[in-house]
């Protein structure tokens, strides 16, 4: 596959500092039972990287000692892990906010069935990928059949009180289709909620615009279509310095499934691990959770590319939708 980091090691972005630790958002491993084509994690069904036992004992030591606001779980398919619940739980009785990133077909897949009473029960709030509102569409991103399962997904939350007046958040996260920048996300979101209600019944409480990165899958793609030079500068013409301030990476740390840190999800998929730059901890070795423990993040050094524009292009892009 071709690698688009050599091209965005070189850069003008702005330097970044960080605020502290507020978010911990964790991969769980790169298993899925899908495969979309803008995926930044390149996961899928024959992913077998998964953190161990031994990592997970540690990530429940870090949420004990540091307790963040929220804890947010990423995969692959998070719930395709088997200490999920388990991690879940403990979170869940440290009064940390849960995030789960839902594909919502894992919903409904066989050995699943259960995954959305479970989540219910616990209160956790679920952001769930749907790139669309209409199956060709999502198909075409996703794969053939992924839409009706999706809205199967979405329609068994909703049964749960998911998206309604129960104090359970669904929020959907939105992905363009191509070498473009969302659409207005409050626009957008209004459509999704005419055409999701009007066509399924659905309701859910907010939709999440987030840009696609020039990484991974979506980057080769733009480099096999000669898209990728031309979608920088579509980014780098849209860089609105008003996002600097609200960037994820200024108080979320991403962690891998080997427990390695970075500064965000996009860097983690890159290599491009967060930098050491307190005493405790010996500048040229990779930092791994059990560095929460010892040192205070704030102040700190964020390592930027020419990815980083992505975020700050338009309205923004973050985990949690447009930043304007």
């Amino acid at each position: 596959m071709l690698d688009t980091k050599p091209l965005l090691l070189k850069t003008d972005f702005p330097p970044l500092k960080r605020q502290g630790l507020k978010n911990l958002q964790v991969n769980l491993g790169y298993r899925c039972n899908q495969s979309c084509s803008h995926c930044h994690v390149n996961a899928g069904p024959g992913r077998t990287e998964m953190m161990s036992a031994d990592t997970v004992s540690l990530l429940v030591d870090v949420l004990r000692q540091t307790c963040p606001d929220t804890l947010d779980l990423t995969g692959g398919a998070p719930e395709m892990h088997p200490q999920f619940r388990d991690i879940v739980r403990e979170a869940v009785s440290l009064g940390i906010k849960v995030i789960d990133r839902c594909n919502l077909t894992i919903l409904v897949t066989e050995g699943y069935e259960d995954t959305a009473e479970f989540l219910a029960e616990q209160g956790v709030t679920v952001v769930a990928s749907l790139p669309c509102y209409t199956e060709q569409n999502v198909d075409q991103q996703r794969g053939k059949g992924i839409f009706k399962q999706s809205i199967d997904g979405l329609q068994r939350l909703n049964q749960l009180g998911y998206g309604r007046d129960s104090g359970l958040p669904l929020n959907l996260v939105y992905n363009p289709g191509g070498a473009f920048l969302p659409p207005p996300q409050q626009q957008l979101q209004e459509t999704y909620r005419e055409r999701l209600y009007r066509d399924f019944g659905i309701d859910f409480n907010e939709l999440y615009t987030i840009t696609n990165m020039p990484i991974s899958r979506f980057g080769a793609t733009l480099l096999a279509k000669g898209d990728y030079e031309p979608y920088m500068q579509l980014l780098k013409d849209n860089f609105q310095a008003a996002n600097l301030e609200g960037l994820m990476c200024r108080d979320t740390v991403s962690v891998d499934w080997q427990g390695n840190l970075f500064d965000c999800d996009f860097n983690q998929m890159l290599a491009m691990p967060m930098v050491a730059s307190d005493q405790l901890i010996a500048s040229d070795r990779q930092r791994h959770l059990q560095d929460l423990l010892l040192s205070n993040l704030e102040g700190q050094t964020i390592v930027v590319g020419d990815h980083c524009y992505g975020c700050t292009a338009g309205q923004g892009s973050s985990c949690g939708g447009a930043l304007a």
